[in-house]
């Protein structure tokens, strides 16, 4: 045999090894199971609700009475404990809801193999889901009021069903990064090796979940033990790290970016000065690419303006509330 040919022989060798290893080697990994995990029921507040939406077991809280509906949706890892602070002073303009979104908080995780069809983590359904939640409670039309991540399933809820939507504020929202992970790698994520091992990889969230929340705080003092407490609380619900990477898995990009002009109700932005999990320039950049937005950027203030600066936030979204209602 040819000295080339030894070396094709070799490295076809190496070539199938590799298959073989990337194939077969995630399933020889240990993935033990969690321990000290409950059914999300167990962890629910004197002021928690349960609705059966579209199958769906969703957690929820609502407070005050009347019109107008606002309907809070939360950002990642995150949950309705993120509006503690301005659900009460909200409920004096109208009837305030806050619901977890799939994944997160203490709505039921459904695991694969459960469902057919689409993923009830995927964004498309995630607006089903709002609209469904809104049937289910008889709001006809309600101000959605989304965060960060919950930004984009709020506009995308609005251009599919505009006559459902009042209004829309988008705070610190998360529209022009996209999806988590480029379109490319989507395909590698969802083959069994990765299903397999991606609970794994999530679980670490509980060691950098609190830089980022640091991050988010323009004084991340105010992250005090309590309140990472808060929400450290959904990650002892059953199947909370499976749900977390069915949620990385059916994201996409959504090129919302490109849809602005589209929106037929009146919105209102409202970010921190000092942003720095979606930056400040971001949120400026969408109020100017959307006809008749309006913003509001609060001053010494990060991330997450309904937890930091709560009464500065409130005034902003009330004023706008009726201001639009006159």
């Amino acid at each position: 045999m040819s000295k080339r040919r030894k070396w094709l022989a070799v490295a076809a060798g190496c070539v199938a090894v590799a298959v073989v290893a990337l194939g077969v080697g995630p399933f020889l990994v240990p993935v033990p199971p969690l321990t000290d995990t409950v059914p999300p029921e167990a962890l629910a507040d004197p002021d928690s609700r349960f609705a059966e939406v579209q199958g769906l077991k969703v957690h929820y809280k609502m407070v005050g009475d009347g019109q107008p509906v606002l309907v809070l949706l939360h950002g990642f890892l995150a949950s309705t404990f993120s509006w503690r602070e301005v659900m009460e002073p909200l409920a004096e303009t109208g009837t305030v809801i806050a619901f977890d979104r799939p994944a997160f908080g203490l709505t039921e995780r459904p695991m694969p193999g459960s469902w057919s069809g689409e993923s009830p983590y995927g964004p498309d359904a995630q607006v089903e889901l709002t609209v469904g939640l809104l049937d289910t409670l008889a709001v006809e039309q309600a101000v959605l009021v989304g965060h960060s991540a919950g930004g984009p399933i709020a506009v995308l809820t609005a251009l599919r069903y505009p006559e459902r939507v009042r209004m829309l504020v988008l705070v610190a929202p998360a529209i022009y990064t996209g999806g988590m992970f480029p379109r490319w790698i989507l395909p590698v994520l969802r083959t069994p090796q990765m299903r397999r091992l991606g609970p794994l990889l999530v679980r670490s969230v509980q060691r950098w979940g609190a830089d980022l929340g640091h991050a988010a705080w323009h004084d991340p003092s105010r992250l005090t033990p309590e309140v990472w407490e808060g929400y450290r609380k959904p990650l002892r619900a059953e199947n909370w790290d499976r749900a977390l990477w069915e949620l990385v898995v059916a994201g996409q990009p959504l090129d919302l970016e490109k849809r602005l002009t589209e929106i037929q109700v009146p919105v209102l932005v409202i970010t921190g000065d000092d942003d720095r999990v979606v930056p400040t320039e971001q949120s400026i950049r969408l109020a100017n690419e959307i006809p008749g937005a309006q913003l509001v950027v609060l001053p010494e203030c990060g991330h997450v303006p309904q937890e930091e600066c709560p009464d500065a936030f409130t005034n902003a979204l009330r004023g706008f509330v009726s201001t639009v209602e006159r």
